[in-house]
């Protein structure tokens, strides 16, 4: 037991607050939690009523639940690019025009031939099946382009990245689909009697399968192995292809259903918005989670965690009345400020500096 009244008790401080320090630099949560706890804590001062919760319509409202509606889409897709980034050292830019795909496919079965209908064509069930199957083809193509032609993921899913919402409008024929059926917009709004938004229990329904997925069965370690070393992980028996193609269908099922969700929030399909330049932001909350760009190991909580700090952002700028065409320059601001923070550079020259500092404090305090 140390004697806390010695001269020593000074160094101990210092190398107990190096040691602490230390550990949350290098944890891969503590940024994007300091991040959204400095969001939070912003949202608290400029509005005071930013942790209340009502009730309208009969749905939870209020800007908490409203974050985690609106991230809802992003997260699902997030939770795919962190798998391709892990497994593959790259990332799936095509994203946001399978989930127009996979709408796409769902709206033309509900509808069938007409751009507008209350009557459903085809069974609701079936529709929503067609649906994924369209964004786990979508997903199984860039899979095969990776894993197979061993082509760059971002090289590779360029491809559906400029081709894809053709494709979609191709399916529905060049108009938006509306689907004027209530039962539609239960994905995406609300399931009658339940007061909480349809998007929040769908998103948190993805985040716990591909948790359950990675952690109590080989998945996980499976894809963390690939993406640090290929050639070693083949070795060990590990088939490398099958392993990426998997992670590309799985990435691809899960933009379908962020698809599926976005389009029945609006109640329509519409091939040229629907989740325009969601690609980018899950790269980011991804980045922003601590992940490695590169492959290797990942975190699902990092980057749902960054994802959702990533719409904080958008719902904080919208709320000090920032104006949409302005909102892009801020929140790129925001975000450069994010990732030189983030860098490992600054990162190390951070710690150099609180080493200097907590040194210099034992001495004077010696």
């Amino acid at each position: 037991m140390p004697d806390l009244t010695s001269n020593n008790y000074p160094l101990l401080k210092s190398s107990l607050g190096k040691f602490l320090l230390d550990k949350i630099l290098k944890s891969r949560l503590s940024f994007s939690l300091a991040v959204l706890f400095i969001l939070v804590l912003q949202n608290i001062i400029t509005t005071p009523d930013f942790f209340r919760i009502t009730i309208t319509n009969g749905l939870i409202s209020g800007y908490i639940p409203n974050i985690l509606d609106q991230g809802s889409c992003l997260v699902i897709v997030t939770l795919g690019m962190t798998l391709i980034t892990a497994v593959a050292g790259g990332q799936d830019i095509s994203v946001g025009a399978i989930m127009a795909v996979a709408a796409s496919f769902c709206g033309v079965m509900l509808n069938g031939p007409e751009y507008r209908s209350e009557v459903f064509h085809n069974p609701y069930a079936l529709a929503l099946i067609v649906g994924l199957l369209g964004g786990a083809l979508c997903g199984a193509f860039n899979g095969f382009m990776v894993a197979v032609l061993n082509i760059q993921p971002m090289i590779a899913s360029l491809i559906l990245y400029t081709s894809g919402r053709s494709i979609a409008k191709i399916i529905t024929y060049g108009q938006t689909v509306y689907v004027m059926n209530p039962v539609f917009k239960y994905l995406g709004v609300q399931i009658p009697g339940i007061p909480v938004r349809t998007t929040i229990i769908v998103s948190t329904v993805m985040i716990a399968l591909v948790v359950l997925a990675v952690k109590l069965t080989s998945l996980g370690l499976y894809l963390a192995s690939i993406g640090i070393n290929s050639s070693a992980s083949r070795l060990v028996g590990l088939n490398s292809a099958v392993i990426k193609f998997m992670a590309f269908i799985i990435c691809g099922v899960l933009a379908g259903v962020a698809g599926l969700v976005g389009s029945s929030g609006v109640g329509s399909v519409n091939a040229g918005e629907l989740g325009m330049g969601i690609e980018l932001d899950a790269i980011l909350a991804v980045a922003l989670g601590g992940n490695m760009l590169g492959g290797g190991r990942f975190s699902i909580a990092g980057s749902v965690i960054g994802a959702y700090t990533i719409q904080a952002i958008t719902t904080t700028l919208y709320a000090m009345n920032v104006r949409a065409d302005q909102l892009y320059v801020f929140k790129a601001v925001i975000i450069v400020i994010i990732i030189v923070i983030s860098c490992d550079v600054f990162k190390e020259r951070f710690r150099k500096l609180t080493r200097i500092t907590f040194g210099k404090n034992a001495q004077a305090e010696g």
